[in-house]
């Protein structure tokens, strides 16, 4: 990537009709443009900040023996009146459509209905079961308020995966799983010793508790008491004396923090399946309900996130795995000399693997050094007439403000051996 070949610039200044702070840095680094309130359009960059986050879960999920598949967004009324979630007074935040005809659909908000719906030609032995399934897919949530940036949107990128097992004991067995999955995906993004399960309320989904994945942050909507021994929490909105105790935590071992929900995994017992007539036969050739699982993983809302946790008052800081390049290369200068050198070594860089964003724009040193800063990414590197009469280039990260003068050659070893 050349800078001077990307459609999109930064900004002097950030937007003024954003409050979020992740919404603001994203646009005014060109990583993001705002459609309305609540929609976002993912430009160069942003969109591969978002498919490094997606690719990460997908291994994760992979890993886990999860097949992933691609739902539709369009739903029929039908299959969401036989689980009685149609009516708007039950789920009241989804967008709705028709057809010419009149012919009333959903628009994908979730999806247990549409997975039970699609797997109905293909479980029917126990010999079929157990099985995790999965997408990641765009969603649409008609929000009352979306004023958070990616942090709450009207239509977003999500995961959701769901379970389906032969008995509660092994539904159990597959969620504990599921769970542990869910800490290496946020322990990978960087944010796993911020993040904890926290026990929720299953909401429409459920009448047991459910389990959030609670990322610590002062912005965050969400209050949760973390008992910080047992690395758990429970939400403000079931936090009683009662539910204490079911959940084994005691008030005095238990901090009030401020929390950004970036997971949620759910017990949905027979209700789907059931609803929709949808049974396994067991090996005395008697049919019985299938238990199920529901596992979301907000794929865009993590981009707030990630922002949200690791900007400083530059701007933008990108953990390596999910940056959209690993280096800054900023060449200062026209000279043939700094020209040919950095162009060599951007060659250099990319035959290595080494992702690279090549700020080749003729304009002044302390516009590239902003610009760098601004778009976040892990390393900086400077070729310029002054480090070349010492056969050098700098090289600096981006969360130290120490510069390292090495030969061009060194560069490469010197990123290959930080990994």
């Amino acid at each position: 990537m050349r800078t001077s070949q990307l459609f999109t610039k930064t900004r002097k200044d950030a937007p003024a009709d954003e409050e979020a702070r992740n919404a603001q840095l994203l646009i005014q680094a060109g990583f993001i443009h705002k459609e309305m309130a609540g929609v976002y359009v993912f430009l160069p960059l942003g969109k591969r900040v978002l498919d490094n986050i997606a690719q990460i879960v997908r291994e994760e999920m992979n890993k886990l023996g999860a097949q992933e598949v691609q739902m539709t967004v369009l739903q029929p009324k039908d299959i969401w009146e036989k689980t009685d979630r149609w009516d708007d007074k039950k789920v009241d935040n989804w967008f709705k459509t028709k057809l010419v005809n009149g012919t009333e659909l959903g628009v994908g908000l979730t999806h247990e209905e549409p997975f039970v719906d699609a797997l109905k030609d293909y479980i029917g032995s126990y010999k079929d079961l157990p099985l995790f399934t999965y997408q990641i897919q765009t969603k649409f949530r008609n929000e009352k308020r979306a004023k958070s940036g990616l942090l709450r949107g009207r239509e977003f990128t999500m995961k959701d995966m769901y379970s389906f097992a032969r008995s509660e004991k092994e539904h159990l067995e597959l969620y504990e799983k599921a769970a542990k999955t869910y800490a290496k995906v946020y322990e990978r993004l960087g944010i796993g010793e911020s993040t904890y399960r926290t026990y929720a309320d299953g909401g429409i989904f459920t009448d047991k508790f459910s389990d959030e994945y609670q990322t610590l942050s002062d912005v965050g909507e969400d209050t949760i008491y973390v008992d910080e021994a047992k690395g758990i929490a429970i939400n403000e909105e079931i936090y009683n004396d009662e539910n204490l105790a079911k959940v084994g935590l005691k008030k005095t071992d238990l901090v009030q923090k401020k929390a950004i929900e970036v997971g949620n995994i759910f017990p949905l017992e027979s209700k789907y399946t059931d609803a929709l007539d949808v049974y396994f036969t067991n090996e005395k050739g008697e049919q019985e309900s299938i238990i199920m699982g529901c596992y979301g993983i907000g794929i865009s809302r993590l981009v707030g996130v990630i922002v949200e946790k690791f900007a400083d008052d530059r701007g933008l800081v990108w953990p390596a795995n999910i940056a959209p390049a690993q280096v800054y290369l900023a060449r200062l200068g026209e000279d043939d000399a700094v020209v040919k050198a950095a162009d060599e070594l951007y060659e250099d860089l990319q035959k290595a693997g080494i992702e690279v964003l090549y700020d080749d724009r003729d304009v002044r040193a302390g516009e590239k050094f902003a610009d760098a800063d601004l778009i976040g990414l892990p390393y900086r590197v400077v070729v310029s007439a002054k480090s070349l009469e010492h056969n050098q280039v700098e090289l600096k990260k981006r969360t130290s403000q120490e510069v390292t003068l090495l030969a061009s050659k060194e560069v490469i070893k010197h990123l290959k051996g930080s990994e």
